[in-house]
């Protein structure tokens, strides 16, 4: 479905006023291949929305570092579904679901793109309404993730043409630190590989959104 920001600034405004309402905090659930395009729409929710309603917890905080992924020889496959924290992850929403407004901070990890490693109590979650979590698998059928996805109030799809796709991710490799042809590589290779499983729970979200 085509929707503007502002369409969907809406949508997670009702989620938030319902929120509000139940006393207790709601989960919004972003989700979509590698470069679809999700961090950049969850800031857009929670810059549509009035301030202190939302704040974002990325899924991507709970990479295993590179020490772990070395270790396991994972290292040149980061970013395939077994190469994250899943229970880790589960374990993070449910409490987050269950906090009760007043109550103490919910502090979440944090990716940072820039050392390429994820780093401990990154966000913390207060009495904001809205929790919007983004991340690749949020639909995957297996280990812990639809225990997350059960505390989810929904979550939404975000669909972009791979031309478009892959472009902004090539450029985003680029910019933290590859060659075009290593951007390419990794792109067309390791991340394309994430993309097709993730693409096979698109019809499993609440809202398949086509956003530019």
């Amino acid at each position: 479905m085509r929707l503007t920001t502002a369409e969907l600034v809406e949508r997670a405004a009702r989620l938030a006023a319902e929120a509000t309402r139940a006393g207790r905090t709601q989960v919004l659930g972003i989700t979509g291949a590698p470069g679809a395009g999700k961090s950049t729409l969850a800031a857009a929710l929670v810059a549509g929305l009035a301030p202190g309603t939302a704040v974002v917890v990325g899924m991507d905080g709970f990479h295993l570092s590179d020490v772990v992924l070395e270790a396991r020889g994972s290292r040149h496959r980061k970013g395939a579904i077994d190469t994250f924290d899943d229970a880790g992850y589960a374990a993070l929403i449910d409490r987050i679901a269950d906090r009760a407004p007043g109550g103490p901070p919910v502090y979440a990890p944090e990716f940072r793109r820039e050392i390429e490693e994820p780093i401990a109590a990154g966000t913390a979650v207060t009495d904001e309404p809205l929790v919007i979590t983004e991340g690749n698998y949020l639909l995957a059928p297996g280990g812990a993730w639809p225990s997350a996805r059960a505390r989810m109030a929904e979550v939404w799809y975000v669909d972009l043409p791979d031309t478009e796709r892959l472009r902004r991710l090539v450029a985003r490799h680029q910019v933290y630190g590859k060659s075009l042809p290593d951007a390419e590589a990794w792109a067309g290779g390791t991340d394309q590989r994430n993309a097709d499983l993730i693409a096979a729970t698109r019809d499993e979200a609440d809202l398949i959104v086509e956003w530019m």
